[in-house]
């Protein structure tokens, strides 16, 4: 079971579970979820979520997800990502965890 993980407010989890699914702004803009793994976490808080508060960590079980998902390399990080190429149905997220 591979597990991937995704960072979000509190209030944007609870818009997702009303909708049926989670679509972060990100996949509108992009075209994609960013996620991370485990090892990734800490950066990730520490690069994009400093100061911000109400958050929540999805955990996201990978072949539960009807949505593609790819690892892409990033050159600024000098390391792969996964993303998820559309919506996350709710049934892949295993676990939230208050931040």
């Amino acid at each position: 079971m591979a597990l991937i993980y995704h960072i979000t407010s509190a209030s944007e989890w609870n818009d997702a579970q009303q909708k049926g699914f989670y679509a972060s702004g990100a996949l509108k803009e992009e075209g994609f979820i960013h996620c991370c793994e485990e090892r990734q976490i800490p950066d990730v808080l520490n690069r994009f979520y400093t100061g911000k508060t109400n958050l929540v960590k999805l955990t996201i079980q990978t072949e539960k997800l009807t949505s593609q998902l790819i690892y892409d390399w990033s050159n600024a990080i000098e390391d792969t990502f996964p993303h998820v190429y559309g919506p996350i149905n709710l049934d892949a997220v295993t676990a939230v965890e208050n931040l």
